[in-house]
């Protein structure tokens, strides 16, 4: 099975959208700050729900957040 790297545009997207906090967005997605840094240096993979939330929250699409790389 091919390995995938997921990274994203997930502190360009928080600025885009009226400098918005990581704190903010985490409230607006039910999850901590931690896990939104953790998510932002992609030291941690959002499940498939969370993913959603986020790129709702930024006013994106999950391809517009989420880059996929196959390796």
């Amino acid at each position: 099975m091919a390995k995938l790297n997921i990274t994203n545009n997930i502190r360009r997207l928080r600025f885009e959208n009226d400098e918005m906090t990581q704190k903010e967005l985490a409230e607006r997605v039910g999850v901590t700050r931690q896990t939104i840094i953790a998510i932002e240096k992609a030291k941690y993979a959002p499940s498939l729900e969370l993913a959603i939330l986020i790129s709702r929250a930024l006013g994106r699409t999950l391809e517009e957040v989420f880059v996929v790389d196959s390796e």
